[in-house]
Formats: C-alpha cells, sequence, structure tokens
C-alpha cells in the first residue's frame, strides 16, 4: 500500500478545526546568528502540517521554539489562545505537546515496553513514597500506563518485539518506537523532526501509514519536518516553507509546490 493510497482510502474523522497553535513575528538569534526571522504562521486542529526548507532553513530551531527548547527574542507563541511566554520542555509536555528527535532518543537497554511506558510519565500522579510502597494509586496508574502502553504497540504492529531490547531492534522499528513514547503523552500536538530520516523506501510507507492512522484515528494534530517530498506533498494538509530563517511559501501543498520562490530556493524544478 503506497503512501498515496492510504489518504485516498482514508475518511477522515476529524473535521480540520481553527488554529491550535499561533506563532507570531518570531525571530531566533544566537549571538550574531539569524536562525529565525519575523515568522508568522498557525497549525490547525487536527492538520498535518509540515515545515520544510534547505538544510539550515530553521526548521529544528521553529521545532524547537514550539516545545519550549529555545526561547525567541521576538514574537509571540500562542497555544490554544494562550500566550506561552517562557516556556521549558516539562511545561510544554504538561500542556499537551509532544515530540520526536531528527536523532533516535530512546533508552535502549530498556525494552519496547518499558520506553513507551516511560511517555506515560507525565500521565501519572504517584509520589515517590506511593512508589516505594505500591499504594493502591500507584499500583492503579501502573496498569493503566500498561493498558495505555500495550494499546500504541498493537497499534502500531510491534507485539512481537515488545519484551525485546530496543538496542537490538533495526533502525525503522527503533524509529517507530519513539512515534510511539510520544503517543503515549497523549499529545494534543505532536512535533515530528525528520520521522523518516535514514528510512529505506518501505520503512517510509510504514511511517507514513502510522502518521496518518494518528491524525485519523485519535485526532492528534501534527507538525512534520521531512525531506522527502514525495512523503510531504502526499500527507499534510498545508506546508510552510522556510529559507534561511525566513518564511517563504505556505499553502495547501499544490499551490506551494507552484511557488516560484520555494522551486528555485527548494524543490529545484516543478513537481
Amino acid at each position: 500500500m503506497n503512501v498515496t493510497t492510504a489518504i485516498q482510502a482514508a475518511t477522515r474523522a476529524f473535521a480540520i478545526g481553527g488554529p491550535i497553535l499561533e506563532l507570531d513575528s518570531i525571530s531566533l538569534r544566537f549571538g550574531g546568528v539569524k536562525a529565525l526571522t519575523n515568522i508568522s504562521f498557525n497549525i490547525c486542529e487536527h492538520e498535518i502540517r509540515a515545515i520544510i526548507g534547505p538544510n539550515g532553513a530553521g526548521k529544528s530551531s521553529m521545532i524547537n521554539v514550539i516545545n519550549g527548547i529555545y526561547t525567541p527574542q521576538e514574537g509571540e507563541v500562542r497555544f490554544r489562545g494562550e500566550r506561552l511566554g517562557a516556556m521549558t520542555p516539562q511545561r510544554a509536555a504538561r500542556m499537551g505537546i509532544s515530540r520526536t528527535f531528527q536523532n533516535i532518543a530512546l533508552f535502549k537497554r530498556m525494552s519496547v515496553l518499558d520506553n513507551i511506558m516511560a511517555g506515560r510519565t507525565l500521565q501519572t500522579r504517584a509520589t515517590f513514597l506511593d512508589v516505594a510502597f505500591r499504594t493502591p494509586r500507584s499500583r492503579r496508574e501502573e496498569l493503566e500506563s500498561r493498558e495505555k502502553a500495550e494499546e500504541i504497540i498493537e497499534f502500531l504492529e510491534i507485539e512481537d518485539v515488545r519484551k525485546t531490547q530496543v538496542a537490538k531492534l533495526p533502525y525503522g522499528l527503533q524509529k517507530r518506537v519513539e512515534l510511539g513514547r510520544a503517543l503515549a503523552a497523549e499529545p494534543k500536538l505532536l512535533l515530528l523532526d525528520e520521522p523518516m530520516a535514514g528510512m529505506n523506501v518501505e520503512e517510509k510507507q510504514d511511517m507514513c501509514r502510522f502518521i496518518l492512522d494518528v491524525n485519523e484515528n485519535y485526532g492528534t494534530t501534527i507538525v512534520l519536518i521531512e525531506h522527502d517530498m514525495g512523503v510531504v506533498m502526499d500527507i499534510s494538509d498545508r506546508v510552510v516553507v522556510l529559507d534561511y530563517g525566513k518564511k517563504i511559501g505556505d499553502g495547501p501543498p499544490e499551490e506551494v509546490k507552484r511557488n516560484q520562490e520555494v522551486i528555485d530556493a527548494y524543490l529545484g524544478v516543478a513537481h
């Protein structure tokens, strides 16, 4: 099943809504280097929103602004209408923003199940003493976390490796586990930083299918950084294009493909 077929077969259960995240005039500098310059765009609830551009365009910097790793010197970020101000990754996660990374960031010596359960940390309320003394709350939350992790494992079709140490898995499956750990946090907004980097064609098709299924089955809003333009144009609802830290395009995939500035800066030729 290729990506286009997957999209054609999908029937959207969650209609795209109004903006869930708004970025207004964002500028980010590192010393004298301008990573982002006066960038504004929004992300609508339930959509798949792609951020594309050449290497060094500022894509990962923008994701890092959204989830609180970087604080912009200028501009404003609003999540569900609330101005975020000084963000941290922990606060972003508590608000329902989860992410994956370019480089796999898993606990390599832990099993698939334990890695995915680790994503449930912010969903639990048990204290250290609750865990130490195995209180009813601790046992109940552990059971709930295990049930949720098993549900995700089944959803991602990795039941046969659920007890396998992550380090022993092939690259494509490790990326799938990282997606599972992000899903375990039950995010409202999921940030995927190059989720298909380094994958072969079959692995990319699988990951595309799971991204579409996450969006379709859970209604999760997804922001996607990806270099494979075939993937981006097939699965995205809207695309924002960055080049040297500036926005040069924003709109539906078909519109972006016809944008001459985007063609000159990134695509090279009209598709």
